[in-house]
C-alpha cells in the first residue's frame, strides 16, 4: 500500500476516533444527563473551543502547507516549526488571558467554563499541524486511539446521573490535553533546535491571519449557532442540534480526512509545476467524495426520525429532524474540500478561500438570528445548509475554469438517481415489530442497494477498470 493509501487510512482513522467518543456515549449520556446536559457541555465547550482556534490562528492550514513545502530538508523544517510554534506559543498567552475574563465574568455557568479551561490549554500543545505536513498520519493515530479509549472508559465509570455532568466535561476536557501533549515526544525525530530570529516568527503573523480568517468565518456556522441557540433559545434545543450533528459529523470524517491528506500531497505537486498530476487527483477524489456523500446524505434521510428515537431515546425525535436538514451538508461539504484542500490552499488562492467563508459567515448569521428565534435547532439546521452552499457556490464559481464540472454533474445526477432508489426502498420496507431490527435492516439494504448502482455506473456504464482507478492514487 502506497503512503498516500496509507495516510488516508490512518488519517481517516484519526477523525473517526475524534468522534468515537461521541457517538458511542451519545446514546448512554442522551439518557443519563439528557438534553439539558448535553446542551451544557455542548455549550461550554464551543465557548472554549473559540479560545483554542485564536490560539491556532490558521496554522492548521498554513503550518501543513508550510511544512509540506520543506518537508525534505531537515534544518528548513525544523526552522520553519520553531518559527510557527512560537508564534503559537505568544497567540496562546493572549488567548488564556481573555479566556480567563471571560470565566470570571460572562459565563453561564463558571464550573463548566472553568474546566474547560483545560481544554483551551491543550492548544498550546497541539502541534498536529506539523505531523500533518510531514504525512505522518500514523503517530496522531496511535496516540489518539489509546487516549481516546481510556476517556470512552472513564465516561462509563464515572458519569452515573445528571449530576456528573462536570465529571463528564472535566474527563472530555483532561482527554483533549493528554492527547496533544503525547505526541511531542515523537517531535525529536523530526527537527533539531536551530536558532531562529524574531523576524522570523513575525513573517509567518500575516499568512497565518488571512488563513485565520475563514477560520473564524466557518465557526460561525460551525460553533456560533450553538452558542446563539444556547443564548436565545435555550440549552435543550442545543442538546437535540448537537446530537443530530454527532452523527453528520461521521460521513464527514472520511471527507475531512481524505481532504487533510491530499493536502500536502498537492501542495507538492503544484510547488513542482505537476499540474496535470494535480488535477488527476482532484478528479479521482471528486468521484470518490460525490459517490460517499451523495450515499450518506440520502441514507441519513432515509432512517433520520427512526433512528434518532432508538438511537438517544424517545425524548429525541427532534433531532431526527434536525439530522434530515444537516444531512445536505454531507454532499455540500464534499465538493467544497475537494476544491478547497486539493487546490485553493496548496494553490494558494487564499482571497478565493477567506472571501467564501466572510460571505458564508454573513449569511449563517443572517439567517441564525431570523430564524432560530422561531424555529429553534431546525432554525439553525437551515441556516447551516443555506452557508455551506453559499461558501461552495462562490469558490466553484472562482476556480471554474480550471475544472470540468460538466463531467462532476453528469456522476453526480447519476449518484442522485441511485440515492433516491435508495431512499425509496428503506422508505417502503415493510417493518417488523422489532425498531431495531427496521433500522439495521434498512441500513443494510440501502448500502447494498446504493453500492450496487455505483459499481454498476463504473464498471457497466463508464466501462473503468477498478485497478487502473486504484493504482493511479498512488
Amino acid at each position: 500500500m502506497s503512503n498516500l493509501k496509507k495516510n488516508i487510512f490512518y488519517n481517516f482513522g484519526y477523525q473517526f476516533l475524534i468522534l468515537f467518543i461521541p457517538l458511542v456515549t451519545a446514546p448512554y449520556l442522551s439518557r443519563v444527563v439528557g438534553a439539558t446536559g448535553v446542551g451544557l457541555y455542548s455549550f461550554s465547550y464551543s465557548t472554549a473551543l473559540y479560545f483554542t482556534l485564536l490560539t491556532m490562528l490558521g496554522v492548521n492550514n498554513y503550518g501543513n502547507r508550510e511544512i509540506a513545502s520543506v518537508k525534505d530538508d531537515k534544518l528548513k523544517r525544523s526552522k520553519t516549526f520553531l518559527e510557527i510554534y512560537i508564534l503559537q506559543v505568544l497567540v496562546f498567552i493572549l488567548s488564556i488571558s481573555i479566556y480567563t475574563i471571560y470565566t470570571l465574568n460572562f459565563a453561564i455557568d463558571q464550573k463548566a467554563a472553568f474546566i474547560q479551561g483545560i481544554f483551551v490549554i491543550s492548544a498550546i500543545f497541539d502541534i498536529n499541524w506539523f505531523f500533518f505536513g510531514m504525512e505522518e498520519f500514523k503517530i496522531t493515530v496511535i496516540r489518539n486511539t489509546i487516549v481516546k479509549l481510556f476517556t470512552l472508559l472513564c465516561i462509563f465509570i464515572f458519569v452515573k446521573n445528571s449530576d456528573d455532568i462536570y465529571i463528564y466535561i472535566a474527563i472530555m476536557a483532561i482527554g483533549y490535553f493528554v492527547s496533544q501533549v503525547s505526541i511531542w515526544p515523537f517531535l525529536q525525530k523530526y527537527i533539531v533546535f536551530t536558532k531562529i530570529s524574531w523576524q522570523g516568527v513575525i513573517q509567518h503573523l500575516k499568512p497565518n491571519l488571512i488563513l485565520f480568517i475563514p477560520v473564524v468565518s466557518v465557526s460561525i456556522y460551525k460553533i456560533m449557532d450553538k452558542i446563539i441557540l444556547g443564548y436565545i433559545s435555550s440549552v435543550e434545543e442545543l442538546g437535540y442540534f448537537d446530537s443530530a450533528e454527532k452523527i453528520i459529523n461521521v460521513p464527514i470524517a472520511l471527507i475531512t480526512a481524505i481532504g487533510t491528506v491530499m493536502m500536502p500531497r498537492m501542495t507538492s505537486l503544484i510547488a513542482n509545476k505537476q499540474i496535470e498530476d494535480s488535477k488527476k487527483y482532484i478528479d479521482k477524489t471528486m468521484f470518490l467524495m460525490l459517490a460517499f456523500a451523495t450515499g450518506s446524505m440520502a441514507g441519513i434521510m432515509a432512517i433520520a426520525q427512526e433512528f434518532a428515537v432508538i438511537y438517544y431515546g424517545g425524548d429525541f425525535e427532534r433531532a431526527g429532524t434536525i439530522m434530515s436538514y444537516l444531512s445536505i451538508t454531507i454532499l455540500i461539504l464534499a465538493c467544497g474540500n475537494v476544491i478547497r484542500t486539493q487546490y485553493l490552499i496548496p494553490a494558494k488562492k487564499d482571497k478565493i478561500f477567506v472571501l467564501s467563508a466572510i460571505i458564508g459567515a454573513i449569511c449563517n448569521l443572517v439567517c441564525n438570528l431570523i430564524l432560530i428565534p422561531k424555529y429553534g435547532a431546525v432554525g439553525a439546521a437551515v441556516s447551516t445548509v443555506i452557508a455551506e452552499f453559499v461558501v461552495c457556490f462562490y469558490q466553484l464559481y472562482n476556480v471554474r475554469e480550471k475544472f470540468s464540472y460538466l463531467t462532476y454533474l453528469k456522476h453526480e445526477v447519476y449518484f442522485l438517481i441511485a440515492g433516491i432508489l435508495m431512499y425509496g426502498t428503506i422508505y417502503y420496507l415493510p417493518e417488523s415489530t422489532n425498531s431495531i431490527f427496521n433500522i439495521i435492516s434498512s441500513i443494510f439494504i440501502g448500502i447494498f442497494m446504493y453500492v450496487s448502482a455505483v459499481f454498476l455506473y463504473i464498471f457497466r456504464i463508464k466501462k473503468w477498470k477498478l485497478t487502473k482507478f486504484y493504482k493511479e492514487m498512488k
